[in-house]
């Protein structure tokens, strides 16, 4: 005598879909996980590389500015920072420019040499972005393959059977449903974390195109133009009571 379908499983659960759906079914699930893992990942590393770069220009505009000199500001900043990488392009093209046998306004020559140093820095920010925009706009149609093999197998039955009874097609159609919803629940994180990540970038190219312009200032005024630092006062002992 067959046990009633056993105690505490879901006939109509994710496990069940897939086993009814069969290898297409596992085959849509595991490239839904693939881009759902990796939507994840992406996030996450660039979130960190952001916060990275925003907590390195915190740490130039206390530091850099307040150096004598502009040899002394670059052994400030962190090395491999992308704020030193812009004031070690400025460097090397400021002695490059005297090596010119054409002359080159020097205010051209480094405006051109910033601009392509935060280019650089801009493009690797970019980089897996499109990963997420990708995942975002073809996660939902992967579940819906996996929908409409689903209710495909769901008119088979019903055609097999010679009547649509619940217990024909409530398995198929279940199974597409959940297929739905595994596109969706991959698709909207990858398009919120894209538009948020997006955003951010914009924030850290805004504020190194403000230090690089400071930078250019100071560099074709010998020192004489930079930013003024706000110092905070430290504050006052409390007083001794005697």
């Amino acid at each position: 005598m067959a046990s009633p379908a056993a105690a505490g499983s879901n006939p109509y659960g994710l496990m069940a879909a897939l086993e009814q759906g069969g290898t297409i079914a596992w085959a849509v699930f595991l490239i839904l996980v693939v881009m759902s893992a990796a939507s994840w990942y992406i996030m996450f590393t660039k979130l960190l590389e952001q916060q990275k770069i925003l907590n390195q220009g915190k740490r130039a505009r206390a530091a850099f500015w307040t150096a004598p000199s502009l040899r002394d500001g670059q052994a400030k900043l962190e090395k491999n920072s992308a704020y030193r990488q812009i004031v070690d392009d400025g460097l090397l093209a400021q002695e490059q420019h005297t090596k010119l046998t054409d002359p080159v306004d020097q205010h051209e020559w480094l405006t051109g040499s910033l601009a392509r140093s935060q280019a650089l820095i801009n493009s690797k920010l970019g980089n897996g972005l499109a990963v997420l925009a990708t995942v975002g706009s073809t996660s939902p149609f992967v579940g819906l393959f996996g929908t409409v093999i689903g209710i495909y197998r769901a008119l088979i039955k019903i055609g097999a059977a010679g009547q649509a009874s619940i217990d024909a097609v409530a398995g198929p159609v279940g199974e597409a449903l959940i297929m739905t919803a595994l596109g969706l629940a991959v698709a909207v994180p990858a398009v919120l974390g894209y538009n948020w990540l997006i955003r951010r970038n914009k924030v850290v190219a805004e504020e190194l195109s403000a230090f690089s312009t400071d930078l250019h200032g100071y560099m074709v005024s010998a020192g004489a133009v930079k930013p003024a630092v706000s110092v905070k006062a430290a504050a006052p002992a409390p007083a001794v009571k005697k």
